[in-house]
């Protein structure tokens, strides 16, 4: 069972620095690519198995490198690549993805994780299929427990995730949640630059906190808060709880004003004022808001919030953190430790580190594409 001190403890087991890197060797010394999982704007992930002493099955990250035309020219790692190698270094705990190595081969870099059998979004999506019915309240629970008891960790040890969406967040075949890809993870703590300078757009849309969507250029650990509250809302009701369509950027990189994204906030929530976010005044969109408003029809927005219709039923201790966590004003949204130390986890019962605990039911593994493991494509 998980206890209210595993977090508490969890943050001593910290790696020496530096530890997980390693030369003169090639990833197929050491792993046979059995799978293909994924692909992205940094590369391809693999799935592997250990060999020569290497026991288990493995997620292989392979980052690409910069590509001129049909001319494959190395030119260094992007920011982001370089930020997740050396956050997953540091890091170690129970409920974020662990990294075994990284193997530097020529012009090649590999990062080399734990393999996951789930993520979230396979489980809402496995839910939403006919004649299934509602995630089990027990592992909503636990599942929300691990998460935010792996986002204190990572607070406390100054790291932002800034992309928490149910794809990043992976489930083991024994029920125990890991927060993955830090491919946008950033440290806080007295950082040279503005948040907002080197990342002008973070987190997927539909789990982009107001303050981002208002422009904001400082801010907090909150962010991180309201993208748990999107999941844990999807998590009830199987399906995004605000599913915008988003603005691109212009030639100029210019980051719009996410209409849409807002509308979509505001017709659960209600139209958010000063009075209830003092601070919005001052935010860069401001003005976008109030045109926003003015464009629809007196009484079109609410002025107060309807989620308890759109949130499925967590229980009355349940639907007061869902809206604690989807406070509009970031300095009044509740903390991942304030979380975990709120009735809906106190009151319920010993809470499973498994959340897979009393389902009777099977989830099918992630999908892996072999006929994509290919020579040609493999490390």
């Amino acid at each position: 069972m998980l206890t209210h001190l595993l977090y508490q403890e969890s943050l001593d087991t910290r790696k020496p620095p530096g530890t997980g890197y390693t030369s003169k060797v090639r990833v197929s010394d050491r792993y046979h690519i059995v799978g293909f999982i994924s692909s992205g704007t940094y590369g391809r992930v693999y799935k592997a198995l250990g060999k020569n002493g290497q026991k288990g099955e493995f997620a292989i990250k392979k980052f690409k490198p910069d590509k001129e035309g049909e001319i494959v020219q190395y030119t260094g790692l992007s920011q982001s690549a370089i930020r997740e190698m050396a956050l997953c270094s540091e890091l170690d705990h129970p409920n974020v993805v662990g990294l075994a190595e990284i193997i530097l081969e020529d012009k090649c870099i590999f990062m080399v994780f734990e393999y996951t059998e789930h993520d979230l979004l396979q489980i809402i999506h496995h839910h939403t299929q006919p004649q299934r019915h509602a995630i089990p309240a027990l592992m909503v629970r636990s599942i929300l427990f691990q998460l935010l008891n792996g986002l204190l960790y990572l607070h406390t040890n100054w790291v932002l995730h800034r992309d928490l969406k149910p794809a990043n967040i992976l489930v083991t075949s024994s029920g125990a949640i890991r927060i993955g890809d830090l491919g946008l993870a950033r440290l806080f703590y007295k950082p040279l630059n503005s948040l907002f300078s080197g990342d002008k757009v973070v987190v997927t849309i539909w789990y982009r906190a107001p303050e981002l969507l208002m422009g904001s250029r400082h801010y907090t650990p909150a962010v991180d808060l309201w993208a748990v509250g999107c999941i844990f809302a999807e998590l009830l009701s199987l399906r995004p709880i605000f599913k915008g369509e988003e603005a691109k950027m212009d030639s100029k990189k210019t980051v719009p004003f996410q209409r849409n994204q807002m509308m979509k906030i505001i017709e659960i929530m209600g139209l958010p004022s000063k009075e209830i976010w003092p601070g919005l005044v001052s935010m860069p969109e401001y003005s976008q808001l109030q045109s926003l408003a003015m464009s629809r029809a007196p009484g079109h927005f609410n002025r107060s919030s309807n989620l308890e219709v759109c949130a499925g039923t967590p229980g009355a201790d349940g639907f007061d953190l869902l809206s604690r966590l989807l406070e509009y004003d970031p300095t009044k949204r509740i903390t991942a430790q304030e979380a975990l130390e709120h009735p809906y986890f106190k009151n319920g019962g010993p809470i499973s580190a498994n959340c897979f605990e009393g389902f009777e039911g099977k989830y099918p593994h992630r999908r892996t594409y072999h006929h994509l493991a290919t020579s040609q494509n493999t490390p």
